[in-house]
């Protein structure tokens, strides 16, 4: 059975923290600029254990704004305000604060002098409408602004800190600004919380996301820890693992078990804990097994070598790639007989295997793989060859195996090239976890 936080004697669960991140400004809501504070803030919370339960990106609305953040406050115990705290006329973060709470803007000794500090050491005359950013609701905190002209805000609840009540941080929407005063303000109190976080994924490849949530449905409760979820982005599933403890070593302890019973249960594919990549598993296994390949390419117009010789160190293995699009180069190059194409088609499994044995033959290897099909968008002729298909061919001393996919004609042609790559790694990858004894 696996292990939940109340299961794992430190004592006592540990308590959920939930976060909001609020983003500000039009310019946001509009598309003109790229919400990236977000993102970054995000990681860092989840970093320490924090949950972000919402985004929200709001427009430059006082009673919009307002409502959000009241909102922000009820549902989290930790909110994040980014932008809205400029100079100008529609900076209204610390209007709306002031509004949520209930409270008066004053302006505040502390940050006026942060303000006027900022442009005397530059020698910079400083405009009145600066002085607005000066102006903080009663009860509130400044928070140090190193790098511009707003300061941020801080509210905690009566019952102080974050692992007490509620706290709310407004910063700039400037990066740079953002991140230096979230640093010296945010991530002090976070370390207080007596959390530590590890965290890890796997990644999977011939399995889709549907099925996978169905064999890890009860790891995947958003009640549990360690947290486990699924990201798919081009044919490949990254469940992603985070697991929070009163230490490090039992973060990593309650990972690692984790990280055991998803490559227990998802079997052979998985071919990656962390960031590896399927050629870089792939190159991995030549090198182990001490074989060596060579590639035939029509379709995918020498993606396969391509990615293979991205990995460092691939002149251990790879020997030769053959890209040959056309019947002529086919027949020239890799000795396929014409009369195969003519009989068959050149998107065919009897063309595919010709294509393998021949450059195998050619560039006397241990391995040849040979791939052709219909890239699209056009192509695809009739319904027994429509955009899509592909055959990947597998050659080596014991045979040649080959494999009929069809990726879909509502792909591009760049996903149809991307996802056959893919399939042809995935197929040898099995193949010498095979010979590997794996």
């Amino acid at each position: 059975m696996l292990e939940s936080v109340a299961d794992i004697g430190c004592g006592g669960t540990l308590s959920t923290m939930d976060a909001v991140i609020l983003s500000v400004g039009t310019e946001l809501v509009t598309g003109e600029c790229l919400d990236t504070n977000s993102a970054w803030i995000s990681t860092r919370l989840t970093s320490y254990g924090v949950r972000v339960v919402r985004h929200v990106t709001i427009g430059d609305e006082l009673d919009r704004l307002a409502t959000s953040i009241r909102h922000a406050l009820k549902a989290s115990d930790l909110v994040i305000i980014t932008g809205g705290l400029g100079p100008t006329e529609d900076d209204l973060s610390r209007h709306a604060l002031a509004s949520a709470l209930d409270v008066d803007l004053k302006e505040n000794v502390k940050a006026l002098k942060q303000i006027t500090d900022f442009f005397g050491r530059r020698e910079w005359r400083m405009s009145d409408s600066n002085r607005r950013q000066a102006l903080i609701p009663a009860g509130c905190g400044v928070i140090f602004n190193p790098r511009g002209t707003a300061p941020g805000i801080l509210y905690e609840s009566e019952a102080a800190g974050v692992s007490g009540g509620k706290m709310l941080v407004a910063l700039p929407g400037v990066p740079a600004e953002m991140k230096v005063m979230f640093e010296a303000v945010v991530e002090p109190r976070l370390r207080e919380t007596g959390r530590a976080t590890a965290s890890d994924r796997v990644q999977c490849f011939g399995i889709d996301e549907s099925k996978l949530g169905e064999i890890l449905a009860d790891m995947m409760r958003r009640d549990r820890n360690p947290l486990v979820g699924t990201t798919a982005s081009g044919a490949i599933i990254s469940v992603r693992v985070m697991a929070t403890g009163r230490s490090r070593d039992e973060a990593i302890r309650l990972l690692d078990a984790d990280l055991a019973e998803l490559e227990r249960r998802i079997g052979d594919r998985v071919f990656a804990r962390g960031d590896g990549s399927l050629q870089a598993t792939v190159a991995g296994l030549l090198t182990k097994s001490g074989r060596t390949i060579a590639t035939a390419e029509s379709c995918t117009g020498g993606l396969l070598a391509k990615r293979l010789t991205d990995v460092a160190g691939s002149s251990e293995y790879f020997l030769r790639g053959f890209v040959t699009y056309s019947n002529e180069s086919k027949v020239e190059e890799l000795a396929v007989p014409c009369e195969l194409i003519a009989e068959h088609g050149a998107v065919s499994e009897p063309v595919a295997r010709a294509m393998a044995e021949g450059c195998r033959a050619r560039a006397k290897s241990d391995y040849g793989v040979g791939i052709t099909g219909i890239a699209g968008p056009g192509g695809g002729d009739t319904p027994d060859k429509p955009v899509g298909l592909v055959y990947v061919a597998l050659s080596q001393a014991g045979g040649c195996e080959v494999r009929r996919f069809l990726t879909g004609e509502h792909l591009t042609r760049e996903e149809v090239r991307d996802r056959t790559a893919k399939r042809a790694f995935n197929f040898l990858r099995l193949d010498l976890l095979k010979s590997l004894g794996s």
